[in-house]
């Protein structure tokens, strides 16, 4: 929790610095919806999240994995406060990433480090729970005209390679390349981790080069073991999939070029 304020510390106002000079920091806008938002003030991010479990995960994740994790200041449900990061993140889905292959090869390695950790406490998505939720989002995508049907019928055959039995490993849940930060070519952090739970190891890679097929190898050249290529293709369509409606009903666009429907066409 914040420290509260000691009133013989209180600035006098007639002595108060020209804020001219001194400017106030401005609160900036990271990510807001229905269900939690972002801000950043300074060099302090500030969660709002409706569910305290989200916050509640986060920071236990964060305690246990073995890579860089912003520091955490203080968190009074449904607030959490976190440090800023060093550097920038590696990029975005449906931007350029501008990262070097040394920084991408960096977040393999770093990846793989997480990978191999002990497993966290609470378990994760069940293949055949996720497949029967896939099925009824697929049915609704066709019925209610919200993608073609060919194009959900051709991703829902590509996605079966991902829904087969996995061994559990420690994963992130939701590791796009924005909540990968580095700076010369190093990972200095990785973000948001309400999601990170027991999980398919293929799955974070595949939520990390979505949109960015092009910079897998360089991503597996850090990683440092062979990958079932067909297994990160079925993530690609799976996470699309499940996101497209509820990006579209939180005021995103999953048609936007490179992001999730762009990503649905490229298995046709």
């Amino acid at each position: 929790m914040p420290e509260a304020l000691d009133p013989a510390k209180t600035v006098n106002p007639a002595k108060t610095v020209n804020p001219e000079k001194a400017p106030n920091p401005e609160v900036q806008i990271v990510v807001a919806h229905s269900e939690r938002a972002t801000l950043r003030v300074g060099e302090v991010f500030l969660k709002v999240d409706a569910d305290p479990a989200h916050a509640a995960v986060e920071v236990q994740a964060m305690a246990l994995a073995p890579v860089p994790t912003p520091e955490v200041l203080w968190c009074e449900p449904p607030v959490l406060a976190l440090a800023a990061l060093p550097g920038e993140p590696l990029g975005r889905l449906g931007g350029r990433s501008t990262g070097s292959p040394a920084a991408w090869a960096a977040a393999g390695e770093a990846m793989r480090t997480l990978h191999e950790a002990p497993l966290p406490p609470w378990p994760g998505p069940n293949p055949d729970a996720l497949a029967a939720d896939l099925d009824a989002e697929c049915a609704r995508l066709i019925a209610d005209g919200v993608l073609p049907a060919d194009l959900v019928t051709r991703n829902r055959q590509v996605a079966e390679a991902a829904l087969r039995p996995w061994k559990p490993a420690f994963i992130h849940g939701d590791l796009q390349i924005a909540h990968v930060f580095v700076e010369h070519d190093r990972v200095t952090g990785v973000i948001d981790w309400s999601e990170a739970a027991r999980g398919d190891a293929l799955y974070d890679i595949a939520t990390f080069t979505l949109g960015h097929e092009d910079r897998l190898a360089e991503l597996l050249a850090g990683y440092g073991t062979d990958v079932d290529l067909d297994v990160v293709r079925g993530w690609w369509s799976v996470r699309c999939l499940l996101a497209v409606r509820w990006l579209a009903e939180h005021g995103f666009d999953p048609a936007a070029p490179g992001c999730e429907v762009d990503v649905l066409r490229a298995r046709m």
